[in-house]
């Protein structure tokens, strides 16, 4: 019997983890802005309370651009955990590389989506889900850290 032994290095292997939970936080993020429409409504109410004048046409369709927005930043994100699960998987010498460059673009998107104005002169997207965004940082930077991570601890 032949075993074939798996070329991902160590650190790399320590990132997995941090990895699909990062994804994980992302696609539950994606889906909490899908299910928001029929279930919290934060993004209608914070569009209702922002501009007091819309109609429910109107907050329809903020929630709806919004939610589109929203599902957008969750599949690049998507995109981005699985290109560098796969190259931390295949050992890839530049996957830590690829982890710093998502985790920057995540940072740099979540902080967007808390601190744009919009025409109301209020944060264009709902607080809760701006944090929400930054949920998944959180392993990214764990995973990140690891990745970097010369010596042999875990």
């Amino acid at each position: 019997m032949t075993t074939t032994t798996h070329p991902t290095a160590p650190r790399q292997r320590r990132a997995l983890p941090a990895l699909w939970a990062g994804l994980a936080l992302t696609l539950a993020v994606g889906a909490y802005a899908l299910i928001d429409v029929s279930t919290t409504q934060v993004l209608a109410d914070h569009l209702r309370a922002t501009y007091p004048t819309f109609g429910a046409r109107e907050v329809e369709a903020g929630v709806q651009a919004y939610v589109a927005i929203l599902l957008t930043v969750t599949g690049l994100g998507a995109l981005g955990w699985l290109s560098t699960i796969w190259a931390a998987r295949s050992g890839k010498a530049w996957s830590a590389w690829l982890a710093t460059v998502a985790l920057v673009a995540a940072v740099a998107i979540a902080l967007a989506g808390l601190t744009t104005v919009d025409t109301s002169g209020e944060v264009g997207l709902a607080p809760v889900m701006g944090w929400l965004l930054l949920l998944p940082v959180l392993p990214g930077v764990v995973a990140v850290v690891k990745l970097w991570r010369r010596d042999a601890r875990a």
